[in-house]
């Protein structure tokens, strides 16, 4: 049942536990409409990102979720980054977002993913204990000054004549709940993840749905509707959930996390855990009886049956069978926690009846006396056609109504996130009356993100990959404080003077650093006895020219090994590497 009149101050510290020392009062409420300048709905990954970086830009602002308790919640995989999506962790914390800190202190595996490749493409990812990361991100956002979170459900949009030098047939000034009170608003920003008109199935039941056990947005979608948004369907799901102790590892591929664990913040120098105290994943792979199963049982799901589009680049087991058949797939052994008992079974999302879904769990090598703690299940949900959006995330129907996240055709934590932080700098910004931030595909993979949404719109849930991305070479993981933190700082006021003066110490060290090597010069003879396997041209004497030779990056698979080998050449740069 939802505590329709439940709020929490957090501006003053020491703020209370989740589920304990609701302030305010009903009586009050109703006297006088709340006003904020920035409302935010929903709070999943984009909901709490843009409410911290709206209070973080000054705005007084408001988080409504259905319940306080899940704020943080991982719905879906326990894990932060991979290729691409670590691209945009990096770019939301260098804007002062909060996952990235979050999972330093909430990860228990650690792992740089294509190393192989050079270091624009590498991908920082991270297994998460579920219960830790949901804990510091309550403390992160419970201790927020400017933020309040308020338990309530939202029905309807509370609408105005439009501003006349801009787009938009009308102007939102708040929101009206469940119970029938209303919030005033400068500006409202939409995360409703799923929820909007969700449904789950599992095999051939359906109930309303936003989440296992959550409620739906009915009404809002409804209003969404009659304000003559394009609206779509979309479905994903996720997969059963695994006992521990009831499997068995021994015939399993470990993989290890790395030593030492690279972080995702710039702000840690290093991750909470102990390198050796991490934990291991193990792979395994589906067999044919597994894909005999749900051939002979396509009539028992709903979820796989439906013409709605489901993420390509995460697909069902189900889809997998049904497009790669007689073939083996990976199934990945991802730990929830330190002290979890959970595993979760990365590549078997499926939505058979639950009865269906042992049977093919029992089909996999290490899994033959697994228990079921959860069944998989789906979920289909309404989002919006981006392209009714603009570059800041506002509504081109709707003045002042921004939108983040899944209901923008998306798929992915990392995504939602950056949209998030996006969406609350810009309606912070729009009620104070300034300009829009906006990052370019030049400047960000948030920037490729939006730019694909508004102008290109999805009809599948939308993943990032470093292929999406013309400018790759120069938008590296290592480099996004150096191309957000100073813009972030300066035009948005999102970002901490902590953590702009570290990124301007940065960037002067990096100016130092690449100043001294162009002055130092050595002649060829030198480098040919320093450098031996790499021919040295008469052009290129000074060591920052050395760099560029692609027999030396081809010696080494790691580039921190070429600065080594000009650690030992030239003494100076030691500082800088």
């Amino acid at each position: 049942m939802l505590l329709r009149s439940s709020w929490r101050r957090l501006a003053l510290p020491p703020a209370p536990r989740p589920g304990h020392g609701r302030a305010g009062s009903e009586a009050g409420a109703a006297a006088a409409a709340p006003r904020y300048e920035v409302v935010v709905i929903g709070g999943g990954h984009a909901g709490t990102e843009a409410a911290a970086a709206a209070a973080r830009g000054g705005a007084r602002t408001l988080l409504l979720t259905h319940r306080i308790g899940t704020i943080g919640e991982m719905s879906c995989n326990p894990s932060f980054g991979g290729i691409g999506k670590g691209h945009l962790m990096r770019e939301v914390d260098a804007l002062d977002g909060l996952c990235g800190r979050v999972c330093d202190r909430s990860g228990v595996h650690y792992k740089v993913l294509n190393r192989g490749k050079g270091p624009a493409v590498w991908g920082l990812r991270a297994q998460i204990d579920r219960r830790r990361y949901k804990e510091n991100m309550q403390k992160e956002i419970l201790n927020t000054p400017l933020l309040t979170v308020r338990e309530a459900s939202v029905e309807d949009l509370l609408l105005t004549e439009p501003e006349p030098d801009r787009p938009g047939k009308c102007q939102v000034t708040g929101v009206v709940l469940g119970d029938g009170s209303t919030v005033r608003a400068g500006s409202v920003i939409l995360t409703t993840g799923t929820f909007l008109r969700g449904m789950v199935l599992i095999g051939l039941e359906m109930h309303p749905a936003g989440r296992l056990g959550d409620q739906p947005a009915i009404g809002l979608a409804q209003t969404l509707e009659k304000l003559g948004f394009a609206v779509g369907r979309l479905k994903t799901g996720t997969p059963p959930r695994l006992a521990k102790d009831t499997i068995d590892f021994s015939g399993l591929e470990e993989r290890e996390a790395d030593n030492p664990p690279v972080p995702f913040s710039f702000l840690s120098e290093s991750v909470w855990i102990k390198p050796e105290d991490q934990l291991s994943c193990y792979l395994t792979r589906t067999t044919l009886k597994a894909q005999q199963i749900i051939h002979d049982n396509l009539h028992l799901n709903n979820h796989i049956r439906e013409t709605t589009r489901g993420p390509r680049y995460c697909p069902s087991l189900e889809s997998k069978v049904l497009r790669f058949p007689n073939r083996e797939h990976q199934v990945w052994l991802e730990p929830e926690g330190l002290e979890s008992n959970v595993i979760y079974p990365q590549g078997m999302s499926m939505t058979l009846p639950p009865e269906l879904q042992e049977q093919v769990i029992k089909s996999v090598p290490g899994l033959e006396k697994a228990k079921m703690l959860q069944p998989g299940y789906g979920v289909q949900y309404d989002y919006l056609d981006p392209r009714q959006l603009t570059a800041s995330l506002e509504s081109r129907l709707v003045q002042c109504l921004f939108f983040a996240g899944q209901i923008n055709g998306t798929t992915g934590y990392e995504e939602a996130a950056a949209q998030g932080v996006i969406a609350g700098i810009n309606a912070c910004l729009r009620v104070h009356g300034k300009p829009p931030f906006i990052v370019s595909r030049t400047e960000g993979y948030v920037g490729v993100l939006i730019d694909d949404l508004t102008a290109l719109g999805t009809s599948e849930p939308y993943r990032m990959f470093t292929s999406r991305v013309e400018f790759r070479m120069s938008l590296r993981p290592d480099n996004a404080d150096a191309r957000l933190t100073h813009r972030g700082f300066e035009e948005a006021g999102c970002v901490s003077q902590q953590r702009y003066e570290q990124a301007v110490k940065m960037r002067a060290a990096l100016e130092d650093g690449i100043a001294t090597l162009k002055s130092l010069q050595f002649s060829i003879s030198k480098w040919s006895q320093l450098i031996p396997e790499v021919p040295i041209s008469s052009s290129r004497r000074s060591p920052v020219r050395i760099i560029e030779y692609p027999e030396l990056e081809g010696t080494h698979k790691d580039h921190r090994v070429q600065l080594l080998s000009l650690h030992r050449t030239t003494p100076e740069i030691i500082p800088y590497v």
